[in-house]
């Protein structure tokens, strides 16, 4: 018989500045993606060729390596400057496949993994923080590729910071790669005003290719509409009766991410099979938000499914967020969270 749920506001996880580094690579969902598991949508031309052109970004990232305490050295020599961009920016919208193509750049560069990063822009700042700025550089200035997901600027501090990281990780010859749902020339429109974040930003847009990517939403292509909010009754039974299962009130969960780092919302979700909520309701404020979304990120790489009782998942953030600056990653939590409950159905049967 499966051992009582346990409650993820129960956990308060520390994490090593070393766990972070070394976590930097594609989550489970994305372990086994290739280029030649990714299906283009053949009325969409753009997805096969976005294919092409990264497997040969990929290709052409190989040689010979020599790591010496976090600095490169190409045949004993520094890397001679490229011309052009030094990267790559995946632009399209929501369940296109754009993670799935930049694990699979990842997958593809011949490197050991230790000379490949992988990670989200919020882990990204979160390793900054966590080591300071030069030992990043010289950390990561040992890299043959970063590749940094969900590339989204929320406020003045980060656009300076990725701005400059990314500037010397690109002297000291690291390539790189980037998801976002934005062009790079249009980071930042609709929430900064200061022109000298636009310039920070039009700086940084410099730094890479843009590469779009059409499509819809493979997460509803051809799948029905998110399934309706479970009872509270069905929601705690499916967590007693399911293996590593975790059981919360959703407002009393709100309160405790507010405790974590999202630094470390992947360890508190480590070895969990489901995350059931119960009582879920309309997120109270913008910041409360944002570490849900950043939950919801988690839990989607970890292909941990969620069952929930209250309302359903596309009523969480009220008309006023999915109206500002940040409603691209509401959109986007909202899609994840519905996959994933759509993942869960079968364990009400369990």
């Amino acid at each position: 018989m499966p051992a009582s749920p346990v409650s993820l506001c129960a956990r308060t996880p520390r994490v090593a500045a070393e766990r972070l580094v070394g976590e930097m690579v594609p989550p489970p969902r994305f372990d086994s993606v290739r280029f030649d598991t990714y299906v283009p949508d053949p009325n969409q031309p753009s997805q096969a060729e976005a294919v092409t052109v990264l497997s040969t970004f990929a290709a052409g990232l190989g040689g010979t390596t020599d790591t010496t305490r976090g600095s490169r050295r190409w045949f004993g020599r520094k890397p001679a400057a490229q011309a052009g961009p030094r990267g790559v920016y995946l632009d399209g919208g929501y369940g296109v496949g754009k993670t799935h193509l930049l694990a699979s750049l990842w997958h593809a560069t011949p490197a050991a993994p230790e000379q490949k990063a992988f990670g989200t822009f919020v882990e990204l700042t979160n390793l900054v923080g966590a080591l300071g700025f030069q030992q990043t550089v010289q950390t990561l200035g040992g890299h043959r590729l970063l590749c940094i997901d969900e590339f989204e600027l929320d406020d003045p501090g980060d656009t300076v910071l990725v701005s400059s990281l990314l500037s010397r990780l690109v002297e000291a010859g690291v390539a790189l790669a980037a998801t976002s749902n934005t062009l790079p020339g249009k980071l930042g429109e609709g929430r900064f005003a200061a022109a000298d974040f636009m310039r920070e930003i039009q700086g940084l847009s410099a730094r890479f290719r843009p590469l779009r990517i059409d499509g819809e939403d493979y997460r509803h292509r051809g799948l029905p509409q998110a399934p309706a909010p479970l009872t509270t009754e069905q929601v705690t039974r499916a967590a007693h009766a399911t293996e590593a299962a975790s059981l919360d009130d959703f407002p009393s969960l709100l309160a405790h991410l507010a405790t974590v780092h999202p630094s470390r919302y992947g360890a508190l979700t480590e070895g969990l099979r489901a995350a059931c909520f119960t009582d879920v309701g309309p997120v109270p404020d913008q910041s409360t938000a944002l570490r849900l979304v950043v939950l919801a990120d988690r839990l989607y790489d970890r292909e941990i499914p969620v069952l929930a009782s209250g309302l359903p998942f596309d009523r969480l953030f009220g008309e006023e967020m999915l109206n500002g600056g940040y409603r691209k990653k509401y959109f986007r939590a909202i899609s994840r969270l519905t996959a994933l409950a759509r993942d869960a159905k079968g364990l009400l049967a369990e």
